[in-house]
C-alpha cells in the first residue's frame, strides 16, 4: 500500500499540530517540502531541484545506490539485537580500525552522535575517577541532558553552567583572543586550557576530560591552529584527564587530506574519538572508539553496557557500504579538489565584496564569515540571514553558524562537484552585487564598506 501524501500546506498544518514546535524547520517562514533526493540534489513536491550544501549526514550522496542496496539486502536477510554474534559488526570495526591510530582499537557502536558523546563522557569519568570536564566556548556536543551540560551553545540559553563544567576559549584566530598575527596561536590557546586546569585545581577539583570538536562547527567552521590539540592534550593528561575528540561532524574524509580531521594536528592522537552523522549516510549509526586501557576501566566497573540497536547487522552493512563508496569514488580526493576550488572562489568573492570578512576551512568543510566592517569585524548577522533566504530562491540550500550566526557554512555531500561550487559562488556574488543586491537594499551606516 502506498503511503498517504498531502499538499504542502496540509503537511505544514499537520506538522504544526502534531510535532513539537521546538523541532524547527529550515526556512520556517516558507519551508521546502522535499519528497526525494539523489546525490547532492533535493527535489520538492513539484520536482523542483535544490542544490544541497548542508547535508553532511548524507555523506556519500543522498540515496546512493550502493548504500540503499546494502541496506535492503541485509534487511531482507537479518536485522537483530546487537547482542547476538554476527560478522558485520566485527567486519565494520576492522575496517574502521584501519583508518585510525593503532592505540584506538576498542569500539562501541551506538545510534547517534549524542549517544556517542554521552558514552564518551561516561568512559572518561570512569577511567579517571574524576568528574570535571573542560569544553570549548560555543561548543555543541548533542541533545542529551548530559551533553547540554557540556555544550555552552545550549546551556547558556537554559539552566546555565554546572559547577563541574569549565569553559576554555574557542581557538578562533579570526575573532578570538589570539588572532592570525600571533606568532604561535596554537600554543597560546592551549595555554588557556592550562589556565582552566589550574583554576579547577585551586578549587580542589580534578579534570576528567577535555572535550573538543576536531573542527568546531557550531562555533563557526573553525580550523584549530596547528599544535593546539597536541599541547592541550599534554596539559590535560598531566592533570590526570583524557582528551575526547568529537568527529561527529567532520569525520570520514570530509577534510580531504585525512580520513579524520584530528589527523590534521601534527603528532597528536586522542584518547577517545566519537563519530556519527556521516557514518550511515542518513541511517542512525554512530560510534565511540578508545584505548584498551580506558575500555578496561569501563568494563571493570561491573556494570554491563549494551545497546540494543547499536551495531546491528543492517547498520553495519550500511557502514561498510559507505566506506566502500568513499574509497571507490575517491571522495576524499574530490573533497580536496572541489573544496580548494570553492575556497578559492569564495576568497575571490572577498576581494570584490568588503562584506566578506573571512573565508576559512578545508576540504568540504568551509565557512564564509560576513562582517559589516572589516577592521572592527562586526558580525553581519542580518546580511547572512538574507543571503540564506535569497539562495533558497535560487534553489540552493545553505545555513548559518557561529556565535553571531554570521558564518555561511558549506558541508555538502561529498559528491559535490566543481560546477556546483561555481554555481553557488556565482549566485552569492549576484546577491551581493548591483542595485538589487543586499548591500544596496540595507542602506544602513554600518554597511558603508559594502562594494556595490
Amino acid at each position: 500500500m502506498a503511503l498517504e501524501t498531502f499538499r504542502k500546506d496540509e503537511t505544514l498544518s499537520m506538522r504544526r499540530k502534531l510535532i513539537g514546535q521546538s523541532c524547527r524547520l529550515f526556512y520556517a517562514d516558507d519551508p521546502v517540502k522535499i519528497v526525494r533526493a539523489q546525490g547532492q540534489y533535493l527535489y520538492d513536491e513539484n520536482d523542483v531541484r535544490y542544490l544541497d550544501c548542508i547535508s553532511n549526514v548524507h555523506h556519500v550522496g543522498h540515496c546512493h545506490p550502493s548504500v540503499t542496496q546494502a541496506a535492503a539486502a541485509q534487511m531482507q536477510l537479518l536485522n537483530t539485537n546487537g547482542r547476538f554474534l554476527h560478522d558485520n559488526i566485527v567486519s565494520y570495526a576492522t575496517r574502521l580500525s584501519a583508518t585510525l591510530p593503532d592505540k584506538l582499537c576498542v569500539f562501541y557502536f551506538v545510534n547517534s552522535g549524542s549517544e556517542a558523546n554521552d558514552l564518551a563522557l561516561r568512559l572518561a569519568q570512569q577511567y579517571t575517577q574524576h568528574e570535571d570536564v573542560i569544553v570549548l566556548d560555543h561548543a555543541y556536543h548533542g541533545h542529551l541532558k548530559s551533553l547540554i551540560d557540556i555544550s555552552p551553545y545550549k546551556f547558556r540559553k537554559l539552566a546555565g553552567q554546572r559547577e563541574w563544567v569549565h569553559v576554555a576559549p574557542l581557538p578562533d584566530v579570526y575573532r578570538g583572543l589570539y588572532r592570525e598575527d600571533h606568532p604561535n596561536p596554537g600554543e597560546a590557546y592551549a595555554d588557556t586550557v592550562k589556565d582552566v586546569i589550574d583554576d579547577v585545581h585551586s578549587k580542589g577539583r580534578k579534570i576528567s576530560a577535555l572535550f573538543c570538536e576536531s573542527l568546531p562547527s557550531v562555533g563557526g567552521q573553525i580550523i584549530l591552529p596547528q599544535g593546539y590539540l597536541t599541547k592541550a592534550a599534554e596539559y590535560v593528561r598531566s592533570a590526570g584527564g583524557v582528551l575526547v575528540v568529537d568527529e561527529v561532524q567532520t569525520g570520514f574524509g570530509r577534510v580531504g587530506s585525512h580520513f579524520w580531521a584530528f589527523q590534521m594536528q601534527e603528532a597528536f592522537c586522542p584518547d577517545i574519538v566519537t563519530m556519527g552523522k556521516p557514518m550511515g549516510n542518513g541511517h542512525p549509526l554512530a560510534c565511540v572508539v578508545t584505548t584498551e586501557e580506558i575500555a578496561g576501566a569501563f568494563t571493570a566497573n561491573g556494570v554491563e553496557y549494551f545497546n540494543t540497536f547499536g551495531g546491528n547487522p543492517v547498520s553495519c552493512a550500511i557502514g561498510l557500504a559507505v566506506l566502500n563508496v568513499i574509497e571507490e569514488e575517491d571522495l576524499r580526493g574530490n573533497a580536496t579538489r572541489v573544496g580548494a576550488h570553492l575556497k578559492d572562489l569564495l576568497t575571490k568573492l572577498g576581494a570584490k565584496h568588503q562584506i566578506v570578512g573571512d573565508v576559512r576551512g578545508v576540504g568540504l568543510f568551509l565557512g564564509l564569515e560576513l562582517v559589516t566592517d572589516r577592521e572592527l569585524r562586526t558580525p553581519a548577522t542580518d546580511v547572512a540571514s538574507m543571503v540564506v533566504r535569497r539562495l533558497k530562491k535560487e534553489r540552493i540550500c545553505v545555513s548559518t553558524d557561529g556565535p553571531f550566526e554570521n558564518v555561511i557554512k558549506f558541508k555538502p555531500p561529498m559528491c559535490f562537484n566543481i560546477q556546483d561550487a561555481e554555481l553557488v559562488v556565482e549566485k552569492i556574488d549576484s546577491i551581493l552585487t548591483g542595485k538589487s543586491g543586499i548591500c544596496e537594499e540595507i542602506r544602513l551606516p554600518p554597511y558603508k564598506n559594502c562594494i556595490i
